[in-house]
């Protein structure tokens, strides 16, 4: 009699294994919805404010921040922002939330998209808290989707 597991029975058990704990996806799929937002609200006030000089003292950094970076006005900040950044997280949480084949992939692209944008943010304009936040944000999506790729473990009991 054979013993061994079918090849189907090894795929399927190798593809539930290889995706996140439950507890490991819905932490990422919480931060990819709350950067998105945050990203896409804080695009949206910079624009605003680059569009309209009596919002920019409410919605955006002072224009000094832009001295010595290629930028004359947060427009085009904003955009990228919103766009690039918000938008990648916001692709990464819809792919997660429909368990995609692509997600973990989208995942690692926009966590690694916001830590580009958080350093090279911090070559123009002086540290902030939310510098550091949204780094740790990058850093605990980036420890997640290595969680999920099996790399990574939640807890030393799972070794």
């Amino acid at each position: 009699m054979n013993t061994q597991p079918s090849p189907n029975a090894v795929t399927k058990r190798y593809l539930e294994d290889s995706r996140p704990s439950s507890v490991a996806r819905v932490s990422l799929l919480v931060l990819q919805a709350l950067v998105a937002v945050t990203a896409i609200a804080g695009g949206a006030a910079l624009i605003l404010g680059a569009l309209d000089p009596e919002l920019a003292t409410l919605l955006t950094p002072p224009t000094a921040y832009l001295e010595g970076s290629p930028f004359s006005s947060y427009l085009v900040p904003g955009l990228l922002l919103a766009i690039v950044v918000g938008g990648t997280q916001a692709v990464a949480f819809l792919l997660g939330v429909t368990r995609s084949d692509l997600d973990l992939l989208g995942a690692a692209a926009a966590a690694i998209g916001l830590l580009i944008w958080v350093f090279v943010q911090m070559m123009f304009i002086p540290f902030s808290f939310l510098q550091a936040l949204y780094f740790g944000l990058g850093i605990a999506e980036t420890g997640l989707v290595l969680v999920a790729l099996g790399i990574l473990s939640l807890s030393r009991a799972s070794r």
